[in-house]
């Protein structure tokens, strides 16, 4: 007895289920065609086993061939052996009669899936029917994955570039990819292992690290490899291996699928990738001298041009001998690199330090042509050999030598001594923080001398921080740094305070250090014209102006001065005159009161004659404009008389006076 349970489970595993029914007897076949039809939507008559196997051979989308055994011209049996030639998997149904006993041993023999006995009962036919179902079912489920996975497999054959090896590491199989990239054809590859591409510079860590991973964690690895083609050139590749293992979980074959990304990392990534693939690397980075100067005057597919021909000017003026190195890489913004496994250089008769500076040089002699226009470059190398931080001590290595004037420079360990510094400047922000916070910036007062009678005319105010243990610290520790800690203003709201308290309990006048900075600063400004308004104040203060060749905004530093000077009768010194960027024009403009000399010249000016001469020179030009002259480094009494027989208005230094508290 069958119920509807059951017949619902057998119609829903039907669906989709395309019958080939083959039966002689017409009345059995109207039969159970009736049955089959409350079943099966898709059912196809044929009336003998030939008639059957022709239907079959021109559409070989059946799912299921049920057949009456004993039939004339071909019986049952022989239809499914013939038709299992076109498709091995068909599932088949026999309908058979009890007496039919030895069709049936042979039917078994043959493999059929079920049997239906006649005279038909409608449980047995259903509960076949049920079991031969599911296995058409998982069949087509079977040829759907395997006709998707063939898709998959044809998709990632034509994009991917495959190899297969056996236990041991011998290539079993390689795609036309893999022959395309590496320039090797599949006889070359086949029975030899992967070292046939790798390249040399790979580090042996990175494969020791793969072997285990795949062969003794059997576990799948990623990551990327660099290799090299037949005729030696190399090309980078985005690897997963991944091991395959049986049922017992042996490994029987590795399977590897690469992308090419050579093309699509940048060269910036390609260097690094080539610098950690080795366990020992030099790194040469080569930049454009002025590069800034040269971006602002071409546009940007003339200058990317220049990089072009300049990078290939690189490559071409370096030894041929050795081949040492296969690329330049272009960076960008007129940046290069040069880089390889060190054991080549050390395999090189030359030293890479001449061979480098034999590039500067000939790089000089070159002159590239560009659309009629010829211009002259020059290089600046950073280089540096070592397994960490390559890249980032040369980049550092071309600031400093872009900041020390130099063309050539070994940049090894320059990070770890960037870092040392930004840990003492950490550890110096801190200090002046704590200091701010106990009121321990104060200012320091050094007197001013008249040359003439001794006497002092006025201090200079010198900002100092006292630190924890009480020692004085002069702002040659952490003046600079705290412009870069965002403590600058404070310290120099500190020393502002400090000079005009003193105004109140002393006679004498106070000269105060500006930067560009401070006046820039409209709180600073404010308050400074604010306090040089009062009559207490007024014609007392000096501002010391430090010439800087930064300044945002010039006309803001020369209303500043004209402002001060009407409102507060300050007088205006230029400091450090005779160094950095004086110019004789800006300094018209400042309309100076004083020049103060700068000190480099005055501790030298007893054996120094050009330091003499120079000196000279400021004081009858300072006369001539009516504006005065101070000295600093003023150490002993041969120096001030020198400075006198000069001419030179007044004097500083540790021979009138160190700087100390006045209150």
């Amino acid at each position: 007895m069958v119920d509807k349970v059951q017949l619902n489970e057998l119609i829903n595993k039907a669906e989709n289920i395309k019958v080939l029914y083959v039966e002689d007897d017409e009345e059995v076949r109207l039969n159970i065609l009736k049955l089959l039809s409350s079943i099966f939507t898709d059912i196809t008559l044929a009336e003998n086993g030939h008639e059957a196997l022709e239907i079959f051979k021109n559409n070989k989308n059946f799912d299921l061939i049920i057949t009456d055994i004993n039939m004339p011209i071909m019986n049952g049996i022989k239809l499914i052996l013939e038709a299992r030639k076109i498709n091995y998997n068909i599932p088949s149904i026999i309908i058979t009669a009890h007496n039919e006993r030895e069709l049936i041993d042979e039917a078994i023999m043959a493999g059929i899936d079920g049997f239906i006995l006649k005279p038909i009962k409608l449980e047995q036919l259903y509960n076949t029917l049920l079991k031969v179902t599911e296995k058409c079912k998982l069949i087509k489920e079977h040829e759907k994955n395997l006709a998707i996975l063939n898709q998959y497999k044809d998709i990632t054959n034509k994009s991917s570039i495959i190899s297969k090896t056996d236990p041991n590491g011998m290539i079993t199989f390689v795609n036309d990819n893999f022959c395309k990239i590496s320039g090797y054809s599949e006889i070359e590859l086949i029975g030899r292992p992967h070292n046939i591409v790798r390249h040399p510079d790979n580090p042996k860590e990175l494969f020791a690290n793969l072997w285990k991973t795949i062969k003794v964690d059997k576990k799948p690895w990623a990551g990327i490899i660099k290799n090299l083609t037949k005729d030696g050139k190399s090309y980078f590749v985005k690897s997963t291996i991944k091991p395959i293992l049986d049922n017992r979980g042996e490994i029987i074959e590795y399977m590897a699928l690469r992308d090419d990304i050579t093309e699509i990392m940048s060269e910036k990534k390609q260097l690094i990738a080539s610098l950690e693939s080795c366990s020992k690397s030099f790194l040469a980075l080569i930049q454009i001298e002025n590069f800034d100067i040269l971006d602002k005057f071409y546009d940007t597919r003339s200058v990317e041009k220049i990089e072009v021909i300049l990078g290939n000017a690189i490559l071409a003026l370096l030894p041929k001998e050795g081949q040492i190195f296969e690329k330049i890489y272009k960076l960008g913004d007129g940046l290069f690199a040069l880089s390889c496994d060190y054991s080549r250089l050390e395999k090189a008769d030359k030293k890479i330090e001449n061979t480098l500076s034999e590039l500067i040089i000939n790089t000089k002699q070159e002159t590239i042509k560009l659309d009629n226009i010829e211009y002259d470059i020059s290089i600046v190398v950073s280089y540096c050999i070592g397994e960490k931080n390559l890249f980032e001590n040369a980049k550092y290595g071309i600031e400093r030598a872009v900041e020390t004037n130099m063309n050539l420079i070994f940049a090894n360990n320059l990070v770890e001594e960037a870092q040392k510094t930004a840990q003492k400047n950490i550890e110096t922000i801190h200090m002046v923080k704590k200091a701010l916070d106990n009121f321990k910036i104060i200012s320091y007062f050094q007197p001013i001398i008249d040359n003439k009678t001794k006497n002092i005319i006025k201090y200079e105010s010198l900002v100092r921080l006292i630190n924890e243990e009480g020692e004085t610290v002069s702002p040659f520790y952490f003046l600079d740094v705290s412009k870069k800690g965002a403590y600058y203003t404070k310290i120099t709201n500190r020393v502002i305070e400090s000079s005009f308290n003193v105004l109140d309990h002393i006679e004498h006048n106070v000269s105060i250090n500006l930067s560009v900075l401070d006046i820039e600063n409209n709180a600073i400004r404010n308050k400074l014209i604010d306090l040089v308004s009062k009559d207490k104040y007024k014609g007392r203060v000096t501002f010391e102006l430090l010439e800087d060749e930064n300044i945002k905004n010039f006309s803001n530093v020369k209303n500043f001065i004209s402002h001060v000077k009407k409102v507060g009768n300050v007088k205006i010194a230029i400091d450090d005159f005779g160094s950095g960027y004086s110019n004789f024009e800006r300094l018209l403009e400042y309309t100076p009161d004083i020049l103060k000399i700068d000190g480099s010249l005055i501790k030298n000016i007893e054996t120094d004659e050009f330091s003499r001469s120079l000196v000279e020179t400021i004081v009858t030009f300072a006369k001539k404009q009516n504006i005065e002259t101070i000295a600093e480094f003023v150490e002993n009494e041969n120096i001030y008389n020198i400075l006198n027989e000069i001419g030179v208005d007044y004097s500083q230094g540790y021979f009138f006076g160190k700087p100390e508290k006045l209150i």
